[in-house]
């Protein structure tokens, strides 16, 4: 009898490979990690005295290092106990609480059509690698070097290119055998309905083949090349094959790292995997397009306890941050939680790694913050508490989220934590409500938290102070060391630093330059000051005389770190061998669009105001359109193509 493959992964996942060995054996406690789901014990299939026989939940998988048996939970059962396989699927089916499957000849015929939809898959997949390597692929081979994925990265993601053509992989594939229903099926070509003649779903995109746990490609992300195309992103519809909710992007290949690394990082999408795994974080995964499901979180607590949800520092970032906040208490258990990281405002993950390195996004996730502590930040982030009435529905809202915890001795252990940060934070004399003191007597709790997202608690008799939220704790205000300099501002100022005749052309914008990040507004300030002390003098300010002041300045970190954003994103016109003439056009072009952003952001703060003064659906649609022009601009690389010759290059985009 044939079992679907999917009902035998439905075992796997819900039923930890330790649970079927430990019945038959005793864990060596010595060397045995339970919370890493990692065992240890002497080899039931030959005598010994010292533990060499290793199973590991991660990867369902056992091994012996004296003897060499190894395999899965099906096979220790028909090798140890001499079942057959079909004797071992039922009684493991069993001990996971799941009904055996009825194997009719529908059924049958379904599995046997999931196994040709795999086939097609795998060749679609190498039509796509392919087409990358062809001369048709060059511009997306140019991308992907752009974006920094590397030639060896391309092919242990097997990236391939989607040809602009509306029937190229699908005459390929009809080539090879496949028929049409099973290219449908696939979702590899759009069709029915009106639709006369199918046609290619994935044109002129990079193509990012969507593994399942055991490496077989199910589905298909595409990054548009054409920017006039409605989605810039798009996946294969849910399939046989696929189901969104229920995948994550490089599970399998990240659950190798995962034992090694101590962490598993769950991000946005696959281009930040993508970005990860290049910058040396191969223990990343994502959902595909939608927020992360209870079943994708299961998949995360196999592979660790505390998984790190990590989301971009924007305002939809934080709200996905929240809603994954209610998503995953339900799921909670002794050992299974999560730790929270958001980045600096406005950046992903490909951001922050492309314009700081890979050490700042270590700092992001060596800085994430456990689930108790977001919690209380989103819950106390909305306003000040007082009065008594707002302090009792600060008690009652965190009340209700903890509520959604099923496992009672959680529960208990949340609710302490939360008295103790409510009576910390009313002040001195004040205990938590009912049943909430966190130790049964009654008594105020009176002690400042460390490390929690609240400032001075109650030991100095302040009240309702005001909290930080998510996203200014995901700012460089918060954060210790190095401070987040936007890309565009360190082109300016690095601009005028190594072509000081800039600053005469462009005097009154460069002394008036309105910059988010500080240390890029003290650099500024210094050259002003700079620039004052040699007109004064009668002398024209020249690069070596700013390099050499430089060098005894307490700027000069500054001006190393963002002449070092400028090289590794390739901004070679703000940089000091460029020709001027490319630099100063490239500064009079990032000045612009700087001004315009700045611009929105006011629009956008004034519409927001307006919104929530009068929900209208005129002040919504104004909201709406400054955010799609927002969209826009920050999609717009350059106003003039076509300088750079000056130099010798053409104009990377900024």
């Amino acid at each position: 009898m044939r079992f679907p493959d999917s009902f035998l992964d439905e075992i796997r996942d819900r039923l930890p490979i330790s649970e079927v060995i430990g019945k038959r054996v005793t864990f060596d406690k010595k060397k045995t990690n339970a919370a890493r789901g990692d065992y240890w014990a002497c080899c039931p299939f030959h005598g010994e005295k010292t533990p060499s026989f290793h199973c590991e939940d991660r990867k369902g998988r056992y091994h012996c290092f004296g003897c060499g048996v190894s395999g899965d939970h099906f096979r220790f059962l028909t090798e140890l106990d001499g079942m057959s396989f079909p004797e071992a699927v039922e009684r493991l089916a069993d001990q996971a609480g799941l009904p055996m499957p009825v194997m009719d000849r529908r059924e049958q015929e379904r599995e046997e059509k999931r196994a040709t939809l795999f086939d097609a898959m795998e060749l679609a997949t190498a039509f796509f690698e392919q087409k990358l390597q062809a001369s048709e692929g060059a511009p997306a081979r140019a991308y992907l070097r752009e974006r920094g994925l590397s030639a060896e990265m391309q092919k242990t993601f097997r990236i391939g290119f989607a040809p602009d053509s509306r029937n190229a992989l699908k005459e390929h594939l009809s080539a090879k055998g496949i028929k049409p229903e099973q290219v449908e099926a696939c979702g590899l070509v759009v069709h029915g309905g009106e639709i006369a003649v199918s046609y290619d779903r994935f044109r002129n995109r990079i193509m990012f083949p969507i593994p399942d746990a055991r490496e077989r490609v199910i589905a298909f992300g595409g990054r548009a090349l054409s920017s006039d195309v409605p989605a810039k992103y798009m996946n294969s519809p849910e399939t046989e094959l696929f189901h969104k909710s229920n995948v994550l992007y490089n599970y399998a290949r990240a659950r190798r790292t995962v034992h090694e690394r101590k962490q598993v990082i769950a991000c946005e999408g696959y281009m930040d995997v993508l970005a990860l795994h290049a910058a040396g974080f191969p223990n990343a995964v994502a959902p595909l397009g939608t927020a992360l499901t209870e079943r994708q979180m299961l998949l995360l607590w196999r592979l660790h306890g505390e998984p790190v949800l990590c989301f971009d520092g924007d305002e939809a970032g934080v709200k996905a941050a929240h809603r994954a906040i209610d998503m995953l208490l339900p799921g909670l258990e002794a050992g299974r939680s999560a730790r929270f990281a958001l980045l600096p405002e406005g950046l992903d993950p490909d951001d922050l790694i492309r314009q700081e390195g890979p050490e700042a996004m270590g700092e992001v996730l060596a800085g994430s913050v456990p689930l108790a502590e977001m919690i209380w930040n989103r819950e106390t982030a909305s306003g000040l508490f007082d009065t008594p009435e707002r302090k009792a529905m600060l008690e009652k809202s965190i009340r209700q989220v903890i509520g959604a915890i099923r496992e009672p001795s959680v529960r208990r252990h949340y609710e302490q934590d939360m008295a103790d940060r409510l009576a910390a934070y009313f002040g001195a004399g004040t205990s938590g409500p009912d049943g909430w003191d966190g130790g049964g007597n009654g008594k105020p709790r009176n002690r400042a938290r460390q490390g929690s997202g609240w400032r001075e608690g109650g030991s100095k008799g302040q009240r309702g102070g005001v909290v930080a939220s998510p996203a200014l704790l995901s700012t460089g205000i918060f954060k210790k060391g190095k401070t987040h300099v936007p890309l565009r501002e360190a082109a300016l100022v690095m601009g005028a630093c190594n072509h000081p005749a800039i600053i005469e052309a462009f005097f009154d914008e460069f002394v008036s330059l309105p910059l988010s990040s500080q240390s890029a507004e003290t650099l500024r300030q210094w050259l002003v000051d700079f620039h004052a002390e040699c007109a004064g003098r009668g002398e024209a300010m020249t690069h070596g005389a700013i390099r050499e002041r430089l060098e005894t300045s307490p700027n000069a970190e500054t001006a190393q770190r963002m002449d070092g954003q400028l090289a590794q994103n390739r901004i070679w016109q703000f940089r000091s061998d460029a020709a001027f003439e490319d630099a100063l056009e490239g500064w009079r072009q990032a000045y612009t669009l700087h001004m315009r952003a700045k611009a929105l952001r006011n629009e956008l703060k004034a519409a927001e105001t307006a919104l929530s003064a009068d929900d209208s659906e005129e002040n919504q649609e104004r909201l709406n359109t400054i955010r799609a022009e927002i969209e826009r601009e920050e999609g717009t690389e350059a106003l003039i193509d076509g300088f750079g010759f000056s130099s010798g290059r053409p104009m990377k985009a900024l």
